[in-house]
């Protein structure tokens, strides 16, 4: 990889380590896990934990949650997304359970903790509206965990009554493609456009 400089901030240094990680790995399972230890040094950057406490919360809006757009690639169309749950959300309040559609997704938690559930879809796929799930993983995450999210995984983040703040990088930018959602009580399924994209400053100018 090329040499960084010591004036790139810690976004500019994630963007260039990324684009000649893209540049030097086609295999993209092998892209994404080789991404963890860039995305871990951008999560323990002073300058961006600093940051992250003045970034507005998310919020819900007509059934579609929020996510900030940091930073959108020209050439290899990765995405870097904020994501902020206030500290007033109950604990034990979860996201619908959902895929993120075809792309890969690395959740990087940045300060705060909350629950990860990971689920395995167990029927056939035969009913387009119906989707038998079943929970394989239930972790307590905090400050500086990865999760890597691949194309079709479902899963959900449950709050644990406090302000929780992650770092999203994303294949494409989501909110242009469909997205699977899961009810683990009825089984129903369906299809619906993910989060809505708010142009956002990781870091303070200047």
């Amino acid at each position: 990889m090329a040499a960084r400089t010591t004036t790139e901030n810690a976004l500019e240094r994630f963007i260039s380590k990324t684009r000649d990680l893209f540049a030097e790995e086609p295999d993209l399972d092998k892209r994404w896990r080789e991404l963890t230890p860039i995305l871990a040094e951008l999560l323990a950057d002073p300058a961006v934990r600093e940051a992250s406490k003045h970034w507005p919360d998310c919020v819900v809006k007509d059934g579609r949650a929020e996510n900030l757009l940091f930073y959108e690639d020209p050439e290899y169309g990765f995405a870097i997304n904020g994501l902020i749950k206030g500290g007033s959300r109950q604990a034990g309040e979860r996201t619908r359970i959902h895929d993120h559609g075809h792309i890969y997704t690395l959740y990087g938690v940045l300060d705060g903790h909350e629950r990860i559930e990971k689920y395995d879809r167990i029927d056939d796929g035969s009913r387009p509206d119906y989707a038998e799930i079943k929970k394989t993983v239930d972790v307590h995450v905090g400050p500086g965990e990865i999760d890597l999210v691949g194309p079709k995984e479902v899963h959900a983040e449950v709050t644990v009554g406090e302000r929780t703040v992650a770092v999203i990088i994303r294949s494409q930018k989501a909110g242009e493609h469909l997205q699977g959602r899961y009810d683990l009580e009825t089984g129903k399924y369906f299809e619906s456009v993910g989060p809505r994209q708010t142009p956002a400053e990781m870091l303070p100018k200047g």
